[in-house]
């Protein structure tokens, strides 16, 4: 706990969670779309609170130079950042399932900006004292060297949330809000959106391109015994994720078929990456991984599946024909 790195398993419930909103709530009754509102809700309290704890517990008992300083420091605000795409994801879900009047869309979007905007800020704070490491230091050690990658989740994250939002927001944000008369504030919303966005990630790219250009050596073949699997190789996947979501939303707010093959052509080289990695490195972890997330996928699976049926069920009996 008192090492950054060991604190990524706190996004994994974030994952699981917009999984649920983007693939089981249009499926389901509107039992789901309420539970992971007072899920997102409980996922916004915790963030929130335990980033600062665990800022605050390595603040107080560990020393970290700045010659070791990696992008891997911002791992303790990565809940932050997973807040916008959550709400984001549980207001689409609940337009496309027909059951908008069921949550409260308007609170679940200005909170997302909130502690979003606040895991951005932190994170780019991070990254700024990592350029500052990459001025004075060079590039981190070969084993660290895939946590490069985390740099490009701050924007990604947060470029793919704002721009959903705002995709979303005529279906849900009232004609009058903060005021106005005819919807004027809806389309203004939208338009800062978009380039605060696109904005994010063009900060994202560069910080692709930079990760990228870190690994080149390593495509030698005097280069490729120097790279072992560390907990920093899941970087090569979870943060290029957030940017291939970034654009493939900025494709469809700006009706961008480029943007669109753009998303398809990343999507395709992260599946081609991480499957080389692994079954030709270390097919066993490799294996292992996959079976845990098939199985934690087919878990969720089978309990939405039965507290759907038990939902149906008892709405059939209050409610006979």
């Amino acid at each position: 706990m008192t090492r950054p790195s060991h604190s990524s398993f706190l996004r994994l419930a974030g994952t699981i969670f917009i999984t649920i909103c983007q693939y089981g709530i249009p499926n389901t009754g509107p039992w789901l779309l309420k539970t992971m509102e007072k899920i997102f809700w409980i996922y916004l309290s915790f963030a929130f609170t335990i980033s600062a704890f665990l800022y605050l517990l390595l603040w107080s008992t560990t020393v970290f130079p700045i010659h070791t300083m990696t992008p891997v420091w911002v791992f303790p605000a990565y809940p932050l950042l997973l807040t916008a795409p959550y709400g984001a994801n549980l207001i689409a879900a609940s337009i496309k399932s027909g059951h908008t009047d069921k949550i409260n869309p308007i609170s679940i979007a200005l909170a997302s900006v909130a502690v979003q905007g606040t895991g951005f800020l932190i994170s780019f704070m991070i990254c700024a004292a990592f350029l500052y490491r990459l001025m004075t230091q060079k590039l981190p050690r070969d084993y660290q060297r895939p946590g490069v990658f985390i740099s490009i989740g701050p924007g990604a994250f947060t470029a793919a949330g704002l721009v959903q939002l705002a995709n979303s927001a005529p279906d849900f944000f009232p004609s009058d809000f903060l005021g106005t008369q005819g919807g004027v504030a809806i389309p203004i919303l939208r338009i800062l959106a978009y380039m605060a966005g696109i904005w994010l990630w063009g900060l994202s790219c560069w910080f692709f391109l930079v990760s990228v250009g870190s690994l080149w050596k390593y495509l030698r073949p005097e280069g490729k015994s120097k790279l072992h699997f560390q907990m920093t190789w899941f970087s090569f996947v979870f943060p290029n994720t957030a940017l291939v979501t970034a654009t493939e939303q900025l494709g469809k707010a700006f009706e961008s078929d480029g943007l669109k093959i753009l998303g398809c052509v990343l999507t395709g080289c992260i599946i081609l990456r991480q499957w080389h990695s692994f079954t030709t490195a270390h097919p066993p972890t490799f294996f292992a991984s996959v079976s845990v997330i098939v199985a934690i996928d087919t878990i969720v699976i089978v309990v939405i599946s039965i507290l759907d049926e038990e939902y149906k069920h008892k709405s059939s009996e209050n409610h006979p024909e």
